[in-house]
């Protein structure tokens, strides 16, 4: 990468090969994708004609499949090995790894109630996820509901902002009712 630490194709292409030619994860700039992102808003800021219009759209969408390919083998390369220095991730990685120790857990958790007859368990941990709170933006009117906490929610209008139990929630995402907001920290 160049001193200025300044996003380009070739640098992007330069950090992919070397991914790709070492078993090891390589150790790049921690504002890697900061970096990479402002690269392609900044670029598709950018309003040409014609051709150079063409050249811009091809620029992003390598960029995008390069950005994609990058990502896929690093954390590949971490799943799928014992003894990655996890040292040489970055941030973004260990947020995306943070969700598959998780599942991980979760998994080991429900079969281990499973095969110990711990019903009772598998009884609370269901119940918690149908009741798990889930912030929706609402897109069609929807009447009033009964939740899986049998608490009373709406009536709702487009464009309502909610806090729904999870059953409920998925309930309307899946009628195209309602879209699930990400609330960022």
């Amino acid at each position: 990468m160049s001193e200025s630490n300044e996003i380009d194709l070739h640098s992007l292409h330069s950090v992919v090969l070397r991914e790709t030619e070492n078993d090891s994860i390589q150790e790049i700039d921690p504002n890697f994708y900061r970096n990479l992102s402002d690269f392609l808003g900044n670029l598709k800021k950018q309003e040409f004609d014609g051709i150079e219009s063409k050249i811009k759209e091809a620029l992003i969408e390598m960029t995008s499949e390069l950005t994609s390919l990058l990502l896929r083998i690093r954390l590949e390369k971490i799943i799928n090995s014992d003894g990655i220095n996890f040292t040489n991730l970055l941030d973004e990685e260990k947020f995306i790894l943070d969700a598959e120790e998780q599942k991980r857990e979760r998994t080991e958790m429900v079969l281990s109630a499973t095969i110990n007859g711990k019903s009772k368990f598998l009884e609370s941990i269901s119940h918690n996820h149908k009741i798990k709170p889930v912030v929706l933006r609402i897109l069609k009117e929807v009447d009033q509901i009964v939740g899986a906490d049998l608490e009373k929610y709406g009536p709702f209008k487009p464009e309502d902002i909610a806090t729904l139990p999870y059953e409920n929630a998925q309930a309307l995402i899946t009628k195209q009712a309602a879209t699930k907001i990400h609330l960022e920290d």
